[in-house]
């Protein structure tokens, strides 16, 4: 999955909880840009640019947990999360990247 700019969509709606969008594009095997979005609420607001930063640069490659992991250390210990986790996050991305792993393989001859 070395491709250059490949745009990548991924959801999850959480249970009990609220739905997760990442739009996200793949560069050089690196999350190269990436936007989390949905109908969720996070206090301050401004968390959601840490989120969004934190994903940025993983290899495609980062499992679930290590995705977690990487939102939730991004987060301010304060950071309220309402309808969302930093697992429901993770599970987005891995299906967003998910979605780009199976383009690659239906190009390849």
């Amino acid at each position: 999955m070395n491709t250059t700019n490949t745009p990548a969509h991924g959801e999850y709606k959480i249970p009990g909880g609220k739905l997760v969008v990442v739009d996200l594009s793949v560069a050089d095997g690196r999350i190269a840009a990436v936007q989390v979005s949905g109908d969720f609420f996070l206090e301050p607001a401004s968390a959601l640019d840490d989120i969004d930063a934190a994903l940025k640069g993983l290899p495609v490659s980062a499992s679930q947990e290590h995705l977690a992991t990487a939102v939730t250390a991004a987060l301010d210990p304060d950071t309220q999360m309402f309808g969302i986790s930093a697992e429901g996050v993770a599970l987005a991305v891995r299906r967003a990247l998910a979605s780009v792993a199976s383009e690659d393989q239906e190009a390849t001859p």
